[in-house]
């Protein structure tokens, strides 16, 4: 029987309750620890083959934009949007809402790949909604403490 199921504990060991509390806390600390991990990725993808490319106008960038009709200034828009939200994405106040906003964005994304180019590469804007997802969903609780901050620039 391992510590954490005991339900007696032997004399002069901790109470089962104290390892099972410990066994809580170290898994809390690994599912932040992944969380953050996946913040980081998601700042780097967002960050380098997303946004860079549209923002320094790389040919294959503009010419999406083009075929769409937004040109430049969709192209540039979208990517100072996405560099945006990977930055924010690494801001614990901002982590919430920029997962929700970069989700959104996504859900643009697909819509678009479906409807503009038939389908290609409509899968990735879902794959990423799902991390995005988790991560808005894990940092609801500073969504409080932005309000706060907020209410008190104004």
């Amino acid at each position: 029987m391992s510590k954490a199921t005991a339900s007696v504990p032997a004399a002069g060991s901790t109470p089962a309750g104290v390892v099972i509390a410990e066994s809580a806390t170290a898994r809390g600390r690994r599912a932040r620890i992944a969380l953050r991990t996946l913040q980081v990725l998601l700042a780097l993808f967002y960050a380098i083959p997303s946004a860079l490319p549209k923002l320094i106008g790389h040919a294959s960038a503009a010419e999406s934009f083009e075929r769409l009709g937004w040109g430049g200034v969709g192209m540039y828009t979208i990517g100072v949007l996405e560099l945006a939200g990977a930055v924010a994405l690494l801001i614990p106040v901002l982590q919430s809402v920029a997962a929700m906003a970069l989700g959104a964005l996504m859900v643009g994304a697909f819509i678009v790949q479906v409807t503009v180019f038939d389908g290609q590469y409509a899968a990735t804007p879902l794959i990423l909604i799902v991390p995005l997802a988790l991560i808005a969903w894990a940092g609801r609780g500073h969504n409080a403490d932005l309000v706060r901050l907020l209410r008190r620039q104004a």
